[in-house]
This record gives structure tokens, sequence and C-alpha cells, in this order.
């Protein structure tokens, strides 16, 4: 007989649920919102999230928090936000690195998967990556050259650490130039841009923000930049296309993402909210000032693009061997 009542019960209480889902989006954001930054302030994901963060505050009138979690390469940050309510209150600033490639290439660190752990909210910014020497003499003034040395010689490239998209992108285009080279990694770009410039290490790849003071001041030569069109900010430097390389449309990128089974409504109001933010004047200068471009696609895509950006790299690591597990 209870079981029979609570049967009963079942389908009143589903509907009372589905009834509540509008109110409950009407009132989101009632508190706070964490902004989990899986990297240390002051680098280049925290000053991009805190101004994101600084608009979605004012549009929300409610707080948008970062919480900077660094360890493992973001996986630390990026893994708590998987386990958290999908209340969207909790949320994490999540690149192709944290959320793509990194859990690829150490599957042991970073248990989780981008399209199964996640929910995608919006993305909003995109940079291409720069390959670049120093302009000493004797090294390269073109791709073409370059590819001529490495294939002459035994020549280093320098990354920003193993695993970074840096390191990947460089990868590939020794990849589609049948060409090889030495990889040697570093602990971040002060290190490794200090030794390509005094030509100890012939190339690396680094973003346009990264490398852009050493460009403007003569240091670095750009041979080639990632992507389906130029750079603005470097107008003479082609793409890898144009220099007669294949597959590199290959760019870093930034988005929202929060838990699995975040409520329709509230994903829908936070896509929006980032859209809104990203045609202020403001912001669209601060994207600039960091040599980024806007990053915008229908939100019926955002699933598919995950699924192709895994598919893409998985297949790539397949092909090069690359991993950093044991």
């Amino acid at each position: 007989m209870n079981g029979i009542r609570a049967a009963g019960r079942l389908p009143l209480l589903a509907i009372a649920m589905w009834l509540a889902q509008p109110a409950y989006a009407t009132d989101y954001p009632a508190r706070p919102i964490r902004m989990i930054v899986p990297f240390g302030p002051g680098t280049g994901s925290d000053v991009l999230g805190r101004v994101l963060a600084q608009k979605l505050s004012q549009q929300l009138a409610q707080s948008v928090v970062i919480d900077n979690r660094p360890g493992a390469s973001g996986a630390m940050g990026t893994d708590l936000v998987a386990h958290s309510s999908p209340d969207g209150y909790t949320l994490t600033l999540a690149t192709n690195a944290t959320l793509v490639t990194y859990p690829l290439l150490s599957p042991q660190t970073a248990v989780y998967r981008a399209d199964k752990d996640f929910t995608p909210v919006s993305y909003f910014a995109r940079t291409s990556m720069l390959m670049l020497t120093a302009n000493l003499p004797g090294n390269p003034k073109s791709i073409g050259e370059l590819i001529s040395m490495i294939k002459s010689k035994p020549i280093p490239f320098a990354s920003n650490g193993a695993g970074t998209i840096g390191h990947l992108v460089t990868e590939a285009f020794l990849l589609n130039s049948n060409a090889k080279a030495t990889h040697i990694a570093y602990k971040g770009s002060g290190q490794s841009h200090t030794d390509v410039l005094r030509g100890e290490v012939v190339f690396m790849t680094d973003t346009p923000a990264a490398a852009m003071a050493n460009v403007r001041a003569g240091r670095f030569r750009p041979l080639a930049v990632t992507g389906d069109s130029r750079v603005e900010a470097l107008p003479d430097v082609p793409t890898f296309e144009e220099s007669g390389i294949k597959d590199m449309n290959l760019y870093a990128w930034w988005g929202i993402f929060g838990p699995p089974a975040m409520p329709r409504e509230v994903i829908r109001r936070l896509d929006a909210e980032v859209r809104l933010a990203m045609q202020a004047s403001d912001f669209k200068a601060r994207l600039r000032s960091l040599e980024l471009q806007e990053f915008v696609m229908p939100p019926e895509k955002y699933s598919s693009f995950i699924t192709g950006e895994l598919a893409y790299w998985q297949k790539f690591l397949q092909r090069t061997g690359i991993r950093l597990d044991p």
C-alpha cells in the first residue's frame, strides 16, 4: 500500500520539479558565482578570467569571484569543477590545454573527460600561435629556411613545458613538414625565451601576447602564425598555410565550462551574459591588448566542437607517440 501511494506521488513530484525550473533560472544568480582559474595569479588565463569576471559581475549584479587553483598543469582546479554541484555557482575558465590535450597526454593525472564530465557554457577568446626564432645571424628568415636547417643538421626547439599548446603546435609543424628536431622543455616562457634569444635554442612556438614585446623590440623574428588568417598586430607574418605547411589551423582557446547536468536555463543565461560582455567596447579593447581574438559559435555546436577537438588531438598524439605519463 505504501508503495502504491509512493508511486502515485511520483508524477506530482516530477511536475513540481519541472515547474520549479523556470523559477530557479529566474532567480539565478542569487549568490556569488565562483569561477575557478586552474592557474596561478598573474598568468595569462588569470588576467583574462578577471577581465571577464568583472564584466559579468556588473551585468549580473552579483559577484563573480576568481578562485585560483593551480596544480598538475591545470588538472587539479579543473577536476574540482567536474565534481561540483551543477547549480551554476561553480564554473571554470577552461582552455584546450586543461580540458582536451592534457587529459589525453596524462590520463593518470587528469582522470576527467571534456565530453562527459563538463557542460560547455560559452566560448569567448582564442589566439593563434606564433613560431619564433631569435633575430641573430645564421638563424632562419622563413619557414622554408627553418625546414632546410632542420633537415640539414640536428637542432633543438624550446617550449614552455612538455604538453603545452606551444609544444604540441611545434610537433604538428614537424610532423607536417616530415622533419625532426629535439624538444627542450622549460618551466615557463621566461627561461625558454631567454635561451632562444641567446641562440642556445633555435626556435619555439608561443602566443603572440607572450612574444610581442620581444618582437616589437626586434629581438624575436616571427616566422609564421597558425590559424586561417594573419594576426592583426603582425600583418607581414604569413600563416603556415601561406608558407606551404598544411593542417596548421590550430589555436589556443578559452571558454567557460561547468559540471555536467547543469540546468538548461542557467546555461543559456550565462552564455547570453558572456556574449553581452563580448559586445562591450572596453572588453573588445582588452582582448586586443592581450593579442586575443573573439571566439564565438552557436551554442548548439559546443558539444560537437569538443568532440572534434578530442578526435583531432587523440589522433595526433597516437601518430607522434607523445605522452606525459610514464
